[in-house]
């Protein structure tokens, strides 16, 4: 909060600011994406030879130093012509609000929407702001997604046969069955990121949405439906299901993903709860790694399963670049259909460009599905308050660690989200 506080300052005092002019001829972009930053240095060179304008890549690294860096430079104006936005829904509209961010609304829908239907829906819809939006901004396309992430499980099939199973499971209690199966063996079930708060809330929203769908979830954040209710705690008692199965690594709730990454690449658990873009992380751990990638298994047949899925780094252009017309140019360079293969294939990422899939790793095409399953906060009509998912979250490690039932957790989380209700209002 006080970090997004300190952005809109920012933002403030330097509304009505100018940029500075320099190489009218010069595109500059800043980036933190330390895996592809080679690729992008070479199309740089590659879109100059073609059309004669130099584009700057410039790498700030990592991510959190990025972050200081924009917000940095916000304050003292001098943003790039083209940059990315690596925070929340609600800073993105900050950006935009004081004109720090164009609207490619009409670039997008040129030549009858030639751009914008070239890429992948669900990837735009992260950078869109809808008719109605809570944020009170002009309806839009903000920003241009480079490649796509989704966040699915992933199963060893070599794992799986040894424990007696050719195919992955398809229902909750199949996955239980296969975990004894694995245990009987000597091997894990399941390793995922899930000291990471963000990591463990996202696997058990997935089943939210699979338990009581989407609009009783928007109830819920909207303090109509409380945490309590016997939906949430079928939630909660689906991670002590899968604590009291031993279905778990050991270790799970102090494992950063990276830590995770590396337990599925050498074959420690058979499955991983991750996303797309683990397809280059695993390849350079274990290139030979014999893995697929399904749905979570769900539970209930009422409500579609849905996992985490859309724009993974997207760039906008700064509405106050006197080169704006050439960095929306450049743009639409960087996602069309040839570049976009050479990102897929040096880099291993999803591309946003959906004519461009083929050219990658087969696994992600399998990792591409999940698109037509996928939502995420930013495409939500709202998204909860951070202290009550922070609480949501830690209190899933907790029943995991056998120091909460799931009952005790559900009411903990709804007392947060009474109080900062509470707090929300006396604001208003």
């Amino acid at each position: 909060m006080k970090r997004t506080s300190a952005i809109i300052l920012f933002l403030l005092l330097c509304f009505g600011c100018t940029q500075k002019q320099g190489d009218l001829n010069t595109v500059t972009v800043w980036h933190w994406m330390t895996d592809r930053n080679d690729a992008f240095q070479e199309l740089a060179r590659k879109y100059e030879q073609q059309t004669g304008v130099k584009v700057k890549m410039d790498l700030f690294a990592p991510s959190d130093v990025y972050t200081q860096k924009i917000t940095a430079s916000t304050q003292a104006h001098i943003l790039p012509d083209i940059f990315g936005i690596l925070d929340t829904k609600k800073t993105f509209s900050d950006f935009v609000r004081y004109g720090y961010v164009a609207d490619l609304t009409a670039e997008f829908r040129m030549n009858g929407s030639e751009w914008e239907q070239s890429l992948f829906e669900k990837a735009l819809k992260t950078n869109t702001f809808e008719e109605g939006n809570s944020y009170g901004i002009k309806p839009g396309i903000y920003g241009v997604p480079l490649d796509v992430t989704t966040i699915m499980m992933l199963y060893n099939k070599k794992l799986l046969k040894k424990a007696g199973y050719k195919d992955p499971p398809k229902t909750f209690e199949e996955f239980i069955e296969i975990g004894r199966a694995l245990r009987r063996v000597g091997i894990s079930g399941m390793v995922s990121g899930w000291g990471e708060y963000w990591m463990v809330g996202c696997f058990a929203l997935n089943y939210a949405f699979n338990i009581m769908g989407e609009d009783k979830i928007m109830a819920t954040y909207r303090g109509e439906v409380p945490y309590t209710d016997e939906d949430w705690i079928k939630v909660f008692n689906m991670i002590k299901e899968l604590s009291d199965n031993d279905m778990l690594i050991v270790g799970i709730v102090t494992k950063p993903n990276k830590e995770a990454e590396q337990d599925f690449a050498l074959e420690r658990a058979a499955f991983a709860f991750n996303g797309s873009w683990s397809v280059n992380v695993y390849h350079a751990m274990n290139p030979g790694l014999p893995y697929g990638v399904m749905l979570p298994p769900a539970i209930s047949p009422e409500f579609p399963m849905k996992v985490w899925g859309g724009a993974g780094s997207s760039f906008v252009v700064n509405a106050r670049s006197s080169r704006k017309p050439k960095a929306v140019d450049f743009l639409k360079w960087l996602t069309a259909k040839e570049q976009q293969e050479y990102l897929a294939k040096e880099t291993r990422n999803l591309p946003s460009n959906r004519m461009a899939l083929a050219a990658g790793p087969e696994v992600l095409e399998e990792f591409a599905r999940g698109m037509d399953h996928a939502t995420h906060p930013t495409a939500w009509q709202l998204d909860e308050q951070t202290l009550v998912k922070d609480r949501f979250a830690k209190g899933l490690q907790l029943i995991i660690l056998g120091k909460k039932t799931p009952q005790e957790v559900a009411q903990e989380v709804q007392e947060v989200k009474v109080r900062e209700m509470e707090k929300e209002a006396k604001r208003r």
